[in-house]
């Protein structure tokens, strides 16, 4: 009876990351920064690899898809995080909230089954190179995309309908800068069995099995690696994963760290620091490893720098010659054009 009589909670209260006005200010600032780096260099990676005909390969389709999916996970936390940074009242309506759970914690599965598919398109590379324009040409990745990208909204679908139907009658404060599985389970009054029987093993899943595949993929690539005679082919071998398992590490340590350990170790502190580098500076950094790693991504970067550059340069030199034929134009007019 206790449980009907409660009043359904209409809007939930973002406690951020600070409430003290000057810190709030300067977070603004850096999080701001940190945004609009995030867009500029995940849009230069997608411009470069789709202008430079050389990087029309699988595994550069693949970190476009995820330098998109990067601009996506930003935008999902990080404009409404800075809304409240200036605002009084850090207010987001339980719809709202519904709706940025839904998108986050589809990005989250489908990054983890983009990055298992990174590493199946190493695997294929290294360990089948006679095969690999077969296996991994056009059509495969974008069906492998598309698939990867409609079961991470599928299962978030299913995440965030057994969410909206819990009753959130303990507090309306979420003890984070956005809507999250965690928090919110914490103001649940509801029973969370029929939730956490669903979406537990839908999530570790995802999650470790995605890790489990990855783990195979190195395994065999590491085990052909190690065949190659000469070093400097090894060495080239390995460079070409080394990103990936950069990117790998960062995410997996965070996703784990965060949903997968027990509830009792949670601290607000921890949590906001984890998900800050999970959902903000990861994908940011992501196209700094992937540019500053890349052989053939920074001769493409350079390339396009090149080419921008010339055409700018030859406006400016038509623009100059365009000012003197008119200037001597004008000083062959008869003088009594002027009057």
């Amino acid at each position: 009876m206790d449980m009907v009589n409660q009043t359904r909670v209409t809007e939930f209260i973002l406690l951020g990351l600070s409430s003290i006005p000057e810190v709030e200010g300067l977070f603004f600032i850096i999080f701001l920064l940190i945004y609009v780096t995030t867009l500029a260099g995940n849009i230069l990676i997608i411009a470069v690899i789709h202008l430079d005909a050389h990087l029309q390969t699988a595994m550069y389709y693949f970190i476009s898809n995820l330098s998109f999916l990067d601009c996506c996970f930003s935008t999902v936390t990080v404009p409404k995080m800075l809304a409240n940074l200036l605002s009084d009242e850090k207010t987001i309506s339980f719809s709202s909230c519904m709706i940025q759970l839904y998108f986050f914690s589809s990005l989250i599965t489908v990054e983890c089954l983009l990055l298992a598919a990174m590493a199946y398109d190493r695997y294929v590379a290294i360990c089948h190179p006679l095969h690999y324009s077969s296996i991994m040409d056009q059509r495969a990745c974008s069906w492998l995309a598309a698939g990867l990208w409609a079961t991470g909204y599928v299962y978030s679908a299913v995440h965030v309908i057994l969410m909206s139907r819990h009753s959130f009658c303990r507090s309306n404060e979420i003890q984070h800068f956005f809507c999250d599985v965690p928090p919110l389970l914490k103001l649940s009054c509801s029973n969370t069995f029929i939730y956490l029987l669903v979406i537990l093993p839908l999530g570790g899943l995802f999650a470790f099995g995605t890790l489990l595949t990855m783990i195979m993929s190195y395994t065999f690539i590491i085990t052909t690696v190690l065949r190659i005679k000469s070093s400097e082919g090894r060495a080239k071998a390995f460079s070409t994963c080394a990103s990936h398992l950069t990117v790998v590490s960062i995410f997996y340590t965070s996703l784990l760290f965060t949903y997968f350990r027990p509830t009792a170790t949670n601290t607000f502190s921890v949590d906001r620091f984890v998900s800050v580098v999970h959902s903000i500076l990861t994908p940011m950094v992501n196209p700094m490893i992937y540019s500053l790693r890349n052989a053939e991504m920074k001769q493409a970067v350079k390339k396009i720098t090149d080419r921008i550059q010339r055409a700018t340069t030859g406006s400016k030199i038509q623009m100059d010659d365009y000012q003197k034929a008119q200037c001597i134009s004008s000083a062959h007019l008869p003088a009594s054009v002027g009057k």
